[in-house]
Protein backbone atom coordinates (compact mmCIF):
# COMPACT_ATOMS: atom_id res chain seq x y z
CA UNK A 1 0.00 0.00 0.00
CA UNK A 2 1.38 3.40 -0.99
CA UNK A 3 1.35 5.89 1.88
CA UNK A 4 3.44 8.71 0.39
CA UNK A 5 4.59 9.78 -3.08
CA UNK A 6 8.03 11.22 -3.77
CA UNK A 7 8.60 13.22 -6.96
CA UNK A 8 11.74 14.29 -8.76
CA UNK A 9 11.65 17.90 -9.96
CA UNK A 10 13.60 18.45 -13.19
CA UNK A 11 12.21 16.36 -16.03
CA UNK A 12 9.21 15.17 -14.00
CA UNK A 13 7.48 18.24 -12.56
CA UNK A 14 9.32 20.98 -14.45
CA UNK A 15 10.70 20.69 -17.96
CA UNK A 16 14.39 21.38 -18.56
CA UNK A 17 15.86 23.55 -21.32
CA UNK A 18 19.54 22.61 -21.51
CA UNK A 19 20.19 24.46 -24.76
CA UNK A 20 18.60 27.62 -23.35
CA UNK A 21 20.76 27.41 -20.24
CA UNK A 22 23.93 26.88 -22.28
CA UNK A 23 23.05 29.87 -24.42
CA UNK A 24 22.38 31.98 -21.30
CA UNK A 25 25.74 31.15 -19.70
CA UNK A 26 27.54 32.04 -22.91
CA UNK A 27 25.57 35.17 -23.84
CA UNK A 28 25.09 36.65 -20.37
CA UNK A 29 28.39 35.66 -18.79
CA UNK A 30 30.70 34.68 -21.62
CA UNK A 31 31.21 31.43 -19.69
CA UNK A 32 32.10 28.91 -22.40
CA UNK A 33 32.75 25.80 -20.28
CA UNK A 34 29.11 25.31 -19.33
CA UNK A 35 28.78 22.23 -21.58
CA UNK A 36 31.43 20.54 -19.42
CA UNK A 37 29.28 21.07 -16.32
CA UNK A 38 25.66 20.77 -17.40
CA UNK A 39 23.88 17.41 -17.62
CA UNK A 40 20.17 16.46 -17.70
CA UNK A 41 20.45 14.31 -14.56
CA UNK A 42 23.79 14.64 -12.79
CA UNK A 43 25.71 17.90 -13.02
CA UNK A 44 29.50 17.76 -13.23
CA UNK A 45 32.52 19.63 -11.91
CA UNK A 46 31.79 22.69 -9.79
CA UNK A 47 28.08 22.52 -10.72
CA UNK A 48 27.99 18.97 -9.35
CA UNK A 49 29.86 20.12 -6.24
CA UNK A 50 27.18 22.79 -5.69
CA UNK A 51 24.46 20.14 -5.87
CA UNK A 52 26.39 17.82 -3.56
CA UNK A 53 26.66 20.57 -0.96
CA UNK A 54 30.47 20.69 -1.32
CA UNK A 55 30.39 24.29 -2.56
CA UNK A 56 28.29 27.08 -1.11
CA UNK A 57 26.33 29.23 -3.57
CA UNK A 58 28.71 32.10 -2.86
CA UNK A 59 31.82 30.06 -3.63
CA UNK A 60 30.20 28.62 -6.76
CA UNK A 61 29.40 32.12 -8.01
CA UNK A 62 32.98 33.24 -7.35
CA UNK A 63 34.36 30.37 -9.43
CA UNK A 64 31.97 31.09 -12.32
CA UNK A 65 32.73 34.82 -12.25
CA UNK A 66 36.47 34.08 -12.36
CA UNK A 67 35.94 32.62 -15.85
CA UNK A 68 33.25 35.06 -16.99
CA UNK A 69 33.30 38.31 -18.92
CA UNK A 70 34.60 41.31 -16.90
CA UNK A 71 31.79 43.28 -15.27
CA UNK A 72 29.51 40.30 -14.65
CA UNK A 73 27.88 40.05 -11.23
CA UNK A 74 26.40 37.20 -9.14
CA UNK A 75 22.86 38.04 -10.29
CA UNK A 76 23.93 37.26 -13.86
CA UNK A 77 24.79 33.71 -12.80
CA UNK A 78 21.41 33.27 -11.14
CA UNK A 79 19.71 34.51 -14.30
CA UNK A 80 21.67 32.08 -16.46
CA UNK A 81 20.81 29.18 -14.15
CA UNK A 82 17.14 30.13 -14.22
CA UNK A 83 17.17 29.60 -17.99
CA UNK A 84 17.42 25.85 -17.37
CA UNK A 85 13.79 25.75 -16.22
CA UNK A 86 10.73 25.69 -18.47
CA UNK A 87 8.50 28.07 -16.54
CA UNK A 88 5.17 26.91 -17.93
CA UNK A 89 4.41 23.54 -16.37
CA UNK A 90 2.40 20.90 -18.22
CA UNK A 91 -1.23 21.43 -17.09
CA UNK A 92 -1.60 17.65 -16.79
CA UNK A 93 1.26 17.60 -14.31
CA UNK A 94 -0.24 20.39 -12.23
CA UNK A 95 -3.62 18.64 -12.22
CA UNK A 96 -2.03 15.34 -11.19
CA UNK A 97 -0.14 16.96 -8.30
CA UNK A 98 -3.22 18.78 -7.04
CA UNK A 99 -5.22 15.55 -7.17
CA UNK A 100 -2.56 13.38 -5.52
CA UNK A 101 -1.99 15.82 -2.67
CA UNK A 102 -5.60 15.34 -1.54
CA UNK A 103 -4.84 11.65 -0.95
CA UNK A 104 -1.14 11.38 -0.15
CA UNK A 105 1.62 13.41 1.41
CA UNK A 106 3.87 14.51 -1.46
CA UNK A 107 7.62 15.06 -1.19
CA UNK A 108 10.19 16.56 -3.54
CA UNK A 109 13.33 14.48 -4.07
CA UNK A 110 15.98 16.09 -6.24
CA UNK A 111 19.66 16.50 -7.03
CA UNK A 112 19.55 20.27 -6.80
CA UNK A 113 21.05 23.42 -5.32
CA UNK A 114 19.91 26.49 -3.34
CA UNK A 115 20.10 28.88 -6.29
CA UNK A 116 17.88 26.78 -8.54
CA UNK A 117 15.48 25.88 -5.72
CA UNK A 118 14.59 29.56 -5.37
CA UNK A 119 13.67 29.67 -9.05
CA UNK A 120 11.81 26.35 -8.79
CA UNK A 121 9.59 27.55 -5.95
CA UNK A 122 8.66 30.58 -8.05
CA UNK A 123 7.77 28.34 -11.02
CA UNK A 124 5.58 26.26 -8.72
CA UNK A 125 3.88 29.39 -7.39
CA UNK A 126 3.24 30.75 -10.88
CA UNK A 127 1.61 27.46 -11.85
CA UNK A 128 -0.69 27.24 -8.84
CA UNK A 129 1.38 24.98 -6.58
CA UNK A 130 1.72 26.96 -3.38
CA UNK A 131 3.97 26.38 -0.36
CA UNK A 132 1.59 23.81 1.17
CA UNK A 133 1.55 21.54 -1.87
CA UNK A 134 4.50 19.39 -0.76
CA UNK A 135 4.94 17.96 2.71
CA UNK A 136 8.72 18.20 2.53
CA UNK A 137 11.84 18.38 0.38
CA UNK A 138 14.88 16.14 0.10
CA UNK A 139 17.44 18.20 -1.80
CA UNK A 140 20.93 16.85 -2.44
CA UNK A 141 22.78 20.05 -1.52
CA UNK A 142 21.08 20.08 1.89
CA UNK A 143 21.54 16.35 2.49
CA UNK A 144 25.21 16.46 1.35
CA UNK A 145 24.64 13.37 -0.81
CA UNK A 146 23.33 12.62 -4.29
CA UNK A 147 20.91 10.27 -5.97
CA UNK A 148 21.23 7.42 -6.84
CA UNK A 149 23.29 6.47 -3.75
CA UNK A 150 21.62 4.03 -1.39
CA UNK A 151 22.62 6.31 1.50
CA UNK A 152 20.52 9.10 -0.03
CA UNK A 153 17.40 6.93 -0.32
CA UNK A 154 17.83 5.34 3.10
CA UNK A 155 17.98 8.81 4.63
CA UNK A 156 14.81 9.79 2.75
CA UNK A 157 12.98 6.68 4.01
CA UNK A 158 14.06 7.40 7.58
CA UNK A 159 12.93 11.01 7.46
CA UNK A 160 9.56 10.29 5.83
CA UNK A 161 8.86 7.75 8.54
CA UNK A 162 7.08 5.04 6.54
CA UNK A 163 8.58 1.67 5.53
CA UNK A 164 10.40 1.82 2.18
CA UNK A 165 7.84 -0.50 0.58
CA UNK A 166 5.09 2.03 1.29
CA UNK A 167 6.82 4.85 -0.59
CA UNK A 168 6.37 5.46 -4.32
CA UNK A 169 9.14 7.38 -6.08
CA UNK A 170 8.94 8.88 -9.60
CA UNK A 171 12.04 9.95 -11.54
CA UNK A 172 12.96 10.41 -15.20
CA UNK A 173 16.39 8.77 -14.81
CA UNK A 174 16.65 4.96 -14.82
CA UNK A 175 19.67 4.92 -12.48
CA UNK A 176 17.77 6.98 -9.91
CA UNK A 177 14.77 4.66 -10.17
CA UNK A 178 16.97 1.59 -9.65
CA UNK A 179 18.66 3.24 -6.68
CA UNK A 180 15.30 3.70 -4.99
CA UNK A 181 14.28 0.13 -5.74
CA UNK A 182 17.53 -1.12 -4.22
CA UNK A 183 16.40 0.08 -0.79
CA UNK A 184 12.91 -1.40 -1.19
CA UNK A 185 10.94 1.58 -2.46
CA UNK A 186 8.42 1.26 -5.24
CA UNK A 187 9.72 3.39 -8.10
CA UNK A 188 8.48 4.28 -11.56
CA UNK A 189 10.29 5.76 -14.53
CA UNK A 190 8.70 8.89 -15.98
CA UNK A 191 9.20 9.79 -19.63
CA UNK A 192 9.40 13.59 -20.00
CA UNK A 193 6.49 14.97 -21.98
CA UNK A 194 4.09 12.19 -21.00
CA UNK A 195 1.18 12.31 -18.55
CA UNK A 196 2.19 12.04 -14.89
CA UNK A 197 -1.41 11.40 -13.93
CA UNK A 198 -1.62 8.41 -16.27
CA UNK A 199 1.59 6.95 -14.80
CA UNK A 200 0.06 7.17 -11.33
CA UNK A 201 -3.52 6.39 -12.32
CA UNK A 202 -3.64 3.32 -10.10
CA UNK A 203 -2.79 5.31 -6.97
Amino acid sequence: MVRAILLDIGGVLIGLNLSGCIHAFRSILGFERITELLDPCHQKGIYGDLEAGVLTPGHFRELILAESRPGCVPADIDRAMEALLVKEMDPRTVAAVLDLRTRYPLYLVSNNNPISMGHIREVFRQNGLGPGTFRGEFISSEMKMLKPSEAFYREVVQRVGFPAGELLFVDDNAANVEGARAVGMEARLFVPGTDLGALLADC
